[in-house]
């Protein structure tokens, strides 16, 4: 985290790189990097908010919050239009959570410890409930891309709006399950837990701040987006689901490998897991409500997105099914993404 500090160089930089008018490439990299810092200043600021609250909100706000700068990213991109990368970016946030960070956390625990062991109940959970979300989330896209329109009673963006509050409410019936039918499973340590180095207020503070200088920078990303694509020959569909999902959730990627080189692998699998599962059930259903301010968007992936979403779920809950990890099944992990990822690069 202390590297990421010394990102917040890019800051003035690239509001003064607004004002001079810069290279739609520049800003794109500068907006990018600034972003990087002031998401894991937030996630430092819910992390001391969660002190004050206790360990299961202050674990749901940062799960929450985490997803705030993917979700602000994504509103700008809504608001211009560019639903290609609005889709891409929450289907790339759930791959890169399942097989990079997940992924790199095994792979890092696993070298400095031979066998990572963590909770199978909670993962056997979280990880029905992910094969569930990616399943209805894909319903749309299977349904379209098999059947001809004139089959269909409802618009694209209709049944969308029909699976988002579908995905809302199990999202909130999902948040009883978690904080009072079930909360025995979720049981946290108190060990886990130190102590506040921020007074309540001051955190407050610093979380709205930093919120405020994520919009800005995102504006600042999102009007860099197809001026940057078209310059470098990348497909918009190659940045929404790869890029894009590194850069609003760095500080939470690297956190989750912290937490897995302490043997805290309950926290790792919880940070990539549950990201993902807020993602589908919480940020998607929103972008959708959200976008009939403007467009309406539907939630309709393409063939390779919906591919590498199976994909990428079956092989993560096969990996975590047993209760245990080491260094090569985060190798793996690793692999899959990268061969995701030169897949999507070299498309146009």
């Amino acid at each position: 985290m202390k590297i990421l500090k010394w990102f917040f160089i890019f800051l003035p930089i690239s509001i003064l790189g607004e004002f001079m008018h810069f290279s739609p490439i520049l800003m794109f990299i500068f907006s990018a990097l600034s972003i990087v810092p002031l998401a894991g200043i937030m996630g430092e600021a819910t992390e001391e908010i969660s002190f004050y609250s206790g360990p299961k909100i202050g674990g749901f706000l940062n799960a929450t919050f985490g997803n705030a700068t993917e979700l602000i990213i994504s509103f700008f991109a809504l608001k211009s239009g560019l639903f290609g990368v609005v889709k891409a970016s929450i289907a790339g946030s759930v791959i890169g959570n399942i097989l990079l960070v997940l992924g790199a956390s095994m792979l890092f625990g696993g070298l400095k410890f031979k066998t990572q062991k963590f909770n199978k109940h909670i993962v056997e959970t979280s990880s029905s409930m992910l094969i569930f979300a990616v399943i209805g989330l894909s319903v749309p896209a299977i349904f379209t891309h098999t059947l001809k329109p004139s089959l269909l009673n409802t618009t694209y963006e209709g049944l969308s709006v029909v699976v988002a509050v579908v995905m809302f409410i199990i999202y909130i019936l999902s948040l009883v399950f978690y904080f009072y039918t079930h909360k025995d499973i979720y049981a946290v340590e108190s060990d886990d837990f130190g102590e506040a180095k921020w007074s309540l207020k001051k955190s407050i503070i610093i979380l709205i701040i930093a919120t405020i200088l994520i919009a800005i920078e995102s504006e600042l990303l999102v009007s860099s987006v197809e001026p940057m694509t078209n310059t470098l020959g990348l497909s918009e569909l190659f940045v929404g689901i790869i890029i894009m999902p590194i850069i609003g959730n760095a500080a939470e990627h690297s956190t989750a490998v912290m937490m897995a080189m302490k043997n805290k692998m309950n926290v790792a699998i919880e940070i990539a897991i549950g990201s993902s599962l807020q993602i589908i059930l919480f940020v998607a259903p929103v972008l959708i409500f959200l976008s009939l301010l403007f467009t309406p968007m539907s939630i309709i992936f393409n063939e390779f997105e919906l591919v590498a979403l199976i994909v990428s779920v079956f092989i993560a809950n096969r990996v975590a099914s047993d209760g245990e990890s080491n260094w090569l099944e985060g190798v793996q992990l690793l692999a899959v993404y990268f061969i995701v990822a030169a897949a999507f690069f070299i498309i146009k």
